[in-house]
């Protein structure tokens, strides 16, 4: 370990104001990793095209993607503790940026694809860090203020990232929406080699022996490579999805049992079982996967909301998203000041009754005319986003033990993100099936009455998941002596 690059050295050398410059340093690179899993998204038509395959074929660049990058968030912890906080993240930068440039100069199709699962496995790499950093690095009395200030920052990746990506493919084409990384990638690299410490969490030196839990990674992988499949097969009706799924149940069973077994001989799991019974980790982590559930949904069901039902035009969706996105911004910040004076329970529940609201709302736009309506509760539902971002993690991670925080981190993002990758799938299943229901189809083109009541009922059934989320959320009040686990 180079003793000018540890965590004593490095707040010795910039005093206080060094947790701030590490925050930043993380920043750059999370923009970078959230910038690519979003804005590839505006080049699968011309990834398509050039490359002669279908659409379902060209839309794995971004599933492969979101698969990687699950599954490798749990090999957070061990990667930390083996190798130090800069060997990782400067590692994540390199291989996010050699993926962004071999995909862009790629020819061949399985290159582009194994470029972007490159990609993915550095993004679920890098992405718990900023939490581990927060919950270390900061006072409990500065915490909501550096999860929001960082908060703010990441959002604008994907706010910002699809409308550039959309100038660059017309511009340039395709390939130059790999290389939009490169500049992150290079920028948070030259922060690393400055400001990131290369110990490992705790501010010790990265020297962990322990072999990485291979078997635990391959059952938790295909486990999640199998929902994934097995719910978009379900979606398009095939007859394979009936043996996905339950192979998916399987694997991720096998997974927490082997998880068990492991923990139970001394080894190191990926995933912790003795976080589950903290329970405000366990309330967390429902809360969780429900909102990844919600939030993930929302977001492919808003903008096919917009045109499909209400036949607004692509470049006008976006207008009238803008509002919401910079609503957002501006949220993240002030609700994180709030965390660090208020019950972290209150601004999580507050937040998805606010997001709820906002789902049960959309049923009273009856018409394109009605923007003022639409651009209302997509501004309400992003407030209540904002309150969920800012202190969820801290509201279900405060009263862990120290060496649990870098396992909390890893298994939290985790689970949202497999809500996620579940709820784009259930929205889209729920939608078709209603849609059949009411006797429509989107194979045609005018929108009907049938066709909005249908988008209703599963804005409906996004609100009812956010009101569960509420009841496990209220379980994230702190009690006393709440260091301990509390078991049930």
């Amino acid at each position: 370990m180079n003793p000018d690059a540890s965590l004593a050295a490095l707040r010795e050398r910039y005093g206080p104001r060094y947790r701030w410059l590490l925050l930043l340093s993380l920043m750059v690179g999370t923009m970078a990793s959230i910038m690519s899993s979003t804005v590839v998204n505006v080049a699968i038509p011309g990834i398509s095209h050039y490359f002669v395959i279908d659409q379902g074929r060209a839309q794995w660049v971004s599933s492969g993607f979101m698969v990687a990058m699950t599954a490798s968030m749990l090999t957070t912890p061990w990667l930390l503790a083996r190798f130090g906080y800069r060997r990782v993240y400067a590692a994540t930068m390199l291989m996010l940026m050699a993926g962004g440039i071999v995909g862009g100069l790629a020819t061949n199709y399985s290159i582009v694809l194994a470029a972007r699962v490159a990609e993915g496995l550095a993004a679920g790499i890098v992405q718990p860090i900023p939490a581990i950093v927060i919950l270390r690095g900061f006072g409990r009395e500065e915490q909501g203020r550096a999860g929001g200030i960082f908060g703010m920052g990441v959002v604008l990746a994907p706010a910002i990232g699809p409308s550039i990506g959309g100038v660059l493919v017309d511009l340039f084409g395709w390939r130059s929406i790999f290389f939009m990384v490169v500049p992150f990638c290079l920028l948070s690299l030259w922060l690393a080699f400055r400001f990131v410490p290369d110990t490992a969490p705790g501010g010790g030196a990265a020297e962990r022996t322990s072999a990485l839990d291979w078997r635990g990674l391959a059952l938790g992988s295909a486990g999640t490579l199998l929902l994934l499949n097995g719910l978009v097969e379900l979606r398009r009706g095939g007859a394979t999805s009936w043996m996905l799924l339950p192979g998916a149940a399987l694997a991720l069973a096998a997974f927490i049992a082997w998880q068990r077994r492991l923990q139970a001989r001394g080894g190191e799991p990926l995933m912790n079982l003795r976080l589950f019974g903290y329970r405000t980790f366990a309330m967390g982590s429902i809360v969780a996967f429900i909102y990844g559930t919600a939030l993930f949904g929302s977001t492919y069901l808003l903008p096919m909301y917009m045109q499909v039902a209400l036949g607004l035009s692509p470049s006008y969706v976006g207008t009238i998203l803008l509002p919401a996105g910079i609503v957002l911004a501006v949220t993240i910040p002030l609700a994180g000041r709030l965390a660090d004076r208020q019950p972290g329970h209150v601004l999580v529940s507050a937040g998805l009754g606010l997001l709820a609201l906002s789902f049960a709302l959309m049923v009273t736009v009856q018409s394109g005319r009605q923007i003022a309506l639409l651009v209302a509760w997509a501004v309400l539902g992003r407030i209540g986003l904002g309150f969920v971002l800012s202190s969820l993690n801290l509201s279900a991670m405060r009263a862990l033990d120290k060496d649990l925080i870098t396992y909390g981190a890893s298994t939290i993002n985790f689970v949202r993100m497999l809500g996620g990758a579940c709820g784009v799938s259930l929205c889209g299943i729920v939608l078709e099936w209603r849609i059949a229901a009411h006797g429509d189809s989107l194979a045609i083109v005018p929108t009907s009455p049938e066709r909005l009541a249908a988008f209703h009922e599963t804005f409906w059934m996004l609100a009812a998941l956010c009101g569960l989320a509420l009841a496990a959320a209220w379980q994230l009040r702190e009690r006393p002596q709440s260091g301990q686990p509390a078991r049930s």
